[in-house]
């Protein structure tokens, strides 16, 4: 007979390792799973929540209206309401100045005496000349009386004394000639002369202008003409006194039309008691006009320029739908710009007064953004800005 074989029995060591090694991995995968939904849960709540839009800070204007005075703008120059160039009538020696360069003058003071020696000495010589004829002319009126002389050895005498005398008189014009005096009260330049130095007739001694009140010459398109009146205020600024404005009036309008560019010459008077306007200087003119208008302001910082078309960024209020919350929020508006004056901008068309609108650093912003206003360290702008030089 045969033995029947027996199954093997496995050992239960083997057994509890196979177990815990499968709860293991069961544990692992659990555990994965779980990672996997958490992940999963937490980036779908990062793509389901809204992003909270950015914040800008910004500084704001209002849209004003005003009351703008309109102008005439032209260039100009500073001349003297009276100058001279003083120069000597006559030639001859210098012997002596009496004025200083740069300094005033009176009307009638001497400036300046050219030798006058022999002159004097020849004056004395028709002095005595006429001295000599003044005698013959008494002692030919005595003999006339007389009837002792014709009429005609008066009338000789008499001729000879209005000879000497106009040799005098002669004489004293030339010396006066040789003393230049001042026409009338100014300010005197350098002078071109020394003394001792020989000029000739003609020579310039020293230019003298009178510096309080001055002109101003400029000219004006003629179809500005029928706005233009004497009496209106005239506005002046020039580079050499920056930050000053001076005011004065029109007092003359050329009675004709320059044919070759159409434009009317024009004069305005300004005081000048300082003697900070120079004749020749440059100057920048505004004629004020008498009407007024209701003109749309806003600081020229506001505008953002492109070619496209110039526009604003407008701050308003916007709802949440969800929250319920106001914020503030850009939108861009197209605008039209008038002229400019100071650190503002006339707008002709596309904003209302009373509107707010983002005043500077507009060139970093966009339609529809949120922002802050903070106008703490805002520039103020003005009509007349006085910059301070550095």
């Amino acid at each position: 007979m045969h033995d029947v074989a027996k199954p093997k029995m496995r050992d239960p060591a083997v057994k509890s390792k196979r177990k815990t090694l499968w709860l293991a991995i069961a544990g692992m995968a659990l555990l994965f799973v779980v990672l996997a939904g958490i992940k999963a849960a937490q980036i779908y709540k990062m793509v389901s929540t809204p992003i909270p839009p950015q914040v800008e800070a910004v500084s704001s204007a209002q849209v004003k209206e005003v009351d703008w005075a309109p102008f005439l703008s032209a260039i100009g120059s500073i001349s003297p309401v009276q100058g001279a160039m003083i120069s000597a009538e006559l030639g001859g020696t210098v012997s002596e100045i009496l004025f200083e360069s740069g300094g005033t003058a009176h009307k009638g003071d001497v400036l300046m005496r050219l030798d006058t020696s022999s002159e004097k000495a020849q004056l004395r010589t028709a002095q005595a000349d006429l001295a000599l004829a003044q005698a013959d002319l008494d002692r030919a009126r005595d003999l006339a009386t007389r009837k002792v002389i014709s009429k005609s050895e008066l009338d000789a005498a008499e001729s000879k004394f209005k000879q000497k005398s106009g040799t005098v008189d002669n004489m004293r014009s030339m010396i006066a000639k040789k003393e230049l005096h001042a026409p009338f009260d100014g300010q005197l330049g350098i002078r071109q002369v020394n003394v001792g130095q020989t000029i000739n007739a003609g020579q310039l001694v020293v230019a003298l202008t009178a510096v309080n009140p001055v002109f101003v010459d400029f000219a004006l398109p003629q179809q500005s003409l029928a706005r233009l009146s004497e009496g209106l205020e005239v506005r002046v600024q020039t580079d050499a006194v920056p930050g000053h404005e001076f005011k004065g009036k029109l007092t003359a309008i050329n009675s004709m039309v320059d044919a070759v560019t159409r434009n009317v010459q024009l004069q305005a008077t300004l005081e000048n008691p300082k003697h900070v306007l120079r004749p020749g200087m440059f100057a920048k003119v505004e004629v004020v006009l008498p009407e007024k208008e209701r003109t749309l302001i806003v600081p020229g910082s506001a505008i953002s320029y492109a070619p496209f078309g110039d526009s604003v960024f407008v701050i308003e209020k916007k709802k949440n739908e969800k929250t319920g919350k106001e914020s503030l929020v850009l939108r861009q508006q197209f605008v039209r710009v008038g002229e400019a004056r100071g650190d503002f901008v006339s707008i002709t068309k596309g904003l209302q007064a009373g509107q707010t609108v983002v005043s500077s650093g507009v060139f970093k912003l966009r339609n529809g953004m949120a922002v802050a206003i903070n106008n703490d360290l805002a520039p103020k702008p003005q009509v007349n800005p006085t910059p301070v030089d550095s």
